[in-house]
């Protein structure tokens, strides 16, 4: 859409008794920026203060009333949580407005920005299962036309706009069915892949939506991931090798953004994307440490590990744009209290990040050390130890060569036949 025609929205939100207002305000700034980002301009933003939900129109209709007739010069009401179907119709219905709901605006950006096959696949398989429960009876003016031509007739009998509905139903489910078959072909491929490359040492950047991830993965891997200040400029897993001190490689993985009511069918979906994140050694959670929320983020974050099973990968804690944030000694230490796993970066200018790799290091690579006896004759082994471990000590005898090796014992690559001790 060009930037000259954006759509023009007005925010929705609920806050029942339960609830932060504070929360829910910072809720609607961020549906604003996911507004943005889909390439619709906000005109206003709107909380009522309720019991509980109104069944039919969710907010109450006077409420909703007051505000279509208040304001002019907008195109459609975006609500700040996902409506149930008969409530968006509803809305549309009695107030001759457009009605979407903040699954529908990250679905739209998702589907906007998916570069990949894999990534369109995954962004389809969301749409048709939001879809199917919303197919919205297109065919209705069959069933009137047909009614009053055969209201003489008094035999009761199915509208055609009816069966059309369950025509498209079965269509849509024969669609989902189709991608999910072609998504799990990809997840079997990639389990193949990750079982190839078992012995090498996976670190996956997870982290809530525009938390510097991709800044972080291109400062480490002199890749070229796009950076953008917008939610979710990232969809795609982008994969690269990194390698530490002494040669020791690591396949480090960028992923897709969380955030939080992330659409459960968005989740599923995205299982070919999400293997990576459930199959690391580590999880480095970046963590924008000068939004106010970066707390909240996080348990948001770690709610969507818990819903792809992940929850038990050991995670860093990357408090990411410390040049953004006021922090002080009294504040890192309480930090450190909380999250004793964690470190503190910009991954813009690359502060604190020879820690965080020296942290990641620790976690991934823990080193032993070994005695090797090596022939004469296989300097071949002499070279390798040499290049993946720190080598003490080495001494030569008539048969061969002593070598004192820390390293680590996922290394050994069939060298296990030389250790003396």
């Amino acid at each position: 859409m060009s930037e000259n025609i954006k759509e023009k929205a007005i925010l929705l939100s609920a806050c029942l008794q339960k609830d932060s207002y504070e929360q829910k305000l910072k809720s609607l700034d961020e549906l604003e920026r996911l507004a943005d980002t889909a390439g619709i301009e906000v005109v206003g933003k709107f909380i009522q203060n309720r019991k509980g939900l109104n069944r039919t129109f969710y907010l109450g209709k006077g409420f909703l009333k007051e505000i279509v007739e208040n304001n002019e010069d907008f195109d459609l009401l975006i609500f700040d949580n996902e409506l149930l179907p008969s409530q968006g119709r509803n809305i549309s219905k009695e107030f001759k407005v457009e009605t979407i709901d903040r699954t529908e605006v990250i679905l739209d950006i998702f589907h906007k920005h998916a570069q990949t096959y894999e990534a369109k696949l995954q962004i389809k398989l969301a749409e048709l299962k939001y879809q199917l429960p919303r197919l919205k009876k297109l065919w209705s003016h069959l069933d009137r036309e047909r009614g009053s031509s055969n209201s003489a007739g008094g035999g009761a009998s199915r509208g055609m706009g009816e069966k059309q509905i369950e025509v498209d139903k079965r269509k849509i489910r024969f669609e989902i069915y189709k991608i999910g078959n072609l998504i799990n072909k990809i997840v079997k491929q990639k389990d193949t892949q990750s079982k190839q490359r078992e012995k090498i040492k996976r670190i996956c950047l997870i982290g809530y939506t525009n938390a510097g991830k991709s800044t972080l993965f291109n400062y480490l891997t002199d890749a070229d991931v796009l950076v953008e200040d917008k939610l979710f400029a990232t969809l795609d897993s982008t994969v690269r090798s990194f390698n530490f001190e002494k040669g020791k490689e690591v396949v480090l993985s960028d992923t897709v953004g969380f955030i939080a009511n992330l659409p459960h069918n968005l989740v599923a979906s995205f299982q070919a994307t999400l293997t990576e994140v459930k199959e690391a050694d580590l999880l480095l959670q970046v963590v924008d440490i000068s939004d106010d929320s970066y707390e909240k983020q996080i348990k948001d974050v770690n709610i969507v590990l818990k819903e792809i099973k992940a929850e038990n990968i050991t995670q860093l804690i990357v408090f990411n744009k410390i040049d953004q944030a006021e922090l002080n000694i009294e504040i890192i230490d309480k930090l450190k209290t909380f999250y004793p796993r964690s470190v503190f970066i910009s991954a813009k200018s690359g502060v604190g990040i020879d820690k965080m790799i020296e942290d990641m290091d620790e976690i991934v690579n823990i080193s032993k050390h070994y005695r090797f006896f090596i022939p004469h004759s296989d300097q071949k082994a002499v070279n390798f130890f040499y290049k993946i471990g720190n080598v003490i000590s080495k001494e030569f005898d008539e048969n061969g060569i002593k070598l004192h090796v820390e390293m680590n014992k996922e290394d050994l690559y069939g060298y296990e036949k030389y250790i003396v001790e």
